[in-house]
């Protein structure tokens, strides 16, 4: 196999496979969110609460259009995990190549139509003139930098399908420490404002995207592509494609319903967004557990599957529902009664408006925990399987929550009530998922007992 530390997920205890995988992409995560935390932290903290507003308030649009390329690269990593875990490496190197054109090809024409409409989209986000330029600003340099974005989110993802989740996490340590080092330097030292706190990021996730490279051609002589590797099969575009569109879907549909919100916010004022912000980046930490169990979840079922073994699918899932319980509770008591000191990281105590709206976003949502982690459950095991039709239902599930609550309340209520979109759109995402994933299991059991039943006679 060469000299590559691949994980094979296929044997051993699930719980202890799933927690050794899980806990460094929680890591990675976490510091992969850090790019737009330190800039909003350093703004805040430097520039001053337009500043944050600005910036922080950009987190539902990022997440919009890195989502989209993430939940790409997500759906194109399952089919490499599935291939490692059916041990046909030539199959699987021939996806990677395959996964390759179409990440680059997205990222590039995303860039341009995403500057296109860059001011038009946060005219409908109901921007105020006073932080327009700098939105606007911020934004198009991010757009601009979208292809380093999925060249990161691409080969990490190759690397997590075969089982490796610490390398991604050294790297993005070292890239956000840059990104902290060069948002102060940008900003403090050189005066230049939004700007330097985007360029940051984007020269931030480039490092991370080469150490990745670099590291795959030195440690995974498994994943060093060949001319023949390239070549173009339609019939495996389509096979990605089948999978990484609904992914991307379901993160730009979530995405889409937190945008809508945060346009609902907007109308209330900048000390508003800016606390809405502070309290999205805080919980964005504490979901960072529950989509690391779900990022884990789809690698352990994608192997497992590839490999035929749906017992320990059932297994993992059953053990995965009981660690993201824990969290939940463990949550849940963190936010209810640290809520308003943690907030304090993004803004100084004497802002008491922007604190009170944070605080208020907490105690409207933190009791749905449960429902939020056993989302990313349910959704990344089917897509682990290959099913991403009904992962994308529920996201659709989601965002109609999401906006009905919206539509009724925003303008006509208090921000309590805004916030309680949250809540709506985590139990309604599990409507589809959680019956399905019943459906599925039982029919595997049920083609297990049939094939059984045959052998025997």
């Amino acid at each position: 196999m060469g000299k590559e530390k691949v994980l094979d997920m296929t044997q051993g205890s699930p719980a202890k496979l799933i927690m050794q995988f899980m806990i460094p992409m929680c890591l990675s995560n976490i510091f992969q969110q850090f790019y737009n935390i330190a800039d909003s932290v350093v703004a805040g903290q430097f520039i001053g609460v337009d500043a944050l507003a600005a910036i922080g308030s950009t987190g539902s649009l990022m997440f919009f259009v890195t989502g989209w390329l993430n939940g790409l690269s997500s759906g194109f990593a399952i089919l490499v995990s599935q291939w490692f875990g059916a041990r046909d490496y030539d199959r699987m190197r021939h996806y990677v190549a395959m996964s390759v054109y179409l990440a680059a090809g997205c990222a590039v024409l995303m860039t341009a139509v995403l500057l296109f409409v860059n001011e038009p989209i946060l005219r409908l986000m109901n921007y105020s003139d006073d932080i327009m330029p700098d939105v606007k600003l911020y934004m198009g340099i991010i757009y601009a930098g979208l292809i380093v974005t999925a060249a990161y989110n691409s080969l990490a993802g190759f690397l997590r399908a075969l089982g490796d989740s610490r390398s991604p996490l050294y790297f993005l340590i070292i890239s956000a420490v840059i990104n902290v080092f060069l948002d102060i330097a940008f900003i403090v030292w050189f005066g230049m404002g939004v700007e330097g706190c985007a360029y940051a990021t984007v020269i931030a996730q480039a490092v991370s995207a080469l150490l990745c490279y670099f590291y795959i051609r030195k440690k995974f002589p498994i994943l060093h592509l060949m001319k023949e590797d390239f070549r173009i099969r339609m019939k495996s575009f389509w096979r990605l494609l089948a999978l990484g569109i609904p992914m991307g879907l379901q993160f730009s549909i979530t995405a889409v319903g937190t945008i809508i919100v945060q346009g609902a916010v907007n109308v209330y004022g900048e000390a508003y967004m800016a606390g809405f912000s502070a309290a999205g980046k805080i919980q964005n930490m504490i979901a960072t557990v529950f989509t690391s169990f779900g990022a884990t979840i789809a690698t352990y079922v994608g192997q497992n599957r590839g490999a035929g073994k749906m017992d320990r699918v059932r297994q993992g899932v059953r053990c995965t529902q009981v660690m993201i319980l824990v969290w939940s509770v463990l949550a849940m008591v963190l936010m209810f009664f640290f809520g308003r000191q943690m907030t304090w990281l993004f803004i100084s105590p004497s802002e008491t408006e922007v604190v009170h709206a944070s605080v208020t976003y907490f105690r409207a949502v933190f009791w749905c925990y449960p429902f939020l982690g056993s989302i990313f459950l349910y959704r990344n095991t089917l897509q682990g399987m290959g099913y991403g039709l009904v992962p994308m239902i529920g996201g659709i599930f989601e965002l109609v929550a999401r906006s009905s609550i919206v539509a009724v309340v925003a303008g006509h209520a208090s921000f309590a009530g805004v916030c309680l979109s949250d809540p709506a759109a985590w139990i309604s995402a599990l409507i589809p998922l959680v019956p399905y994933y019943f459906y599925t299991m039982r029919r595997f059991k049920k083609q297990e007992e049939e094939t059984a039943c045959l052998m025997n006679h």
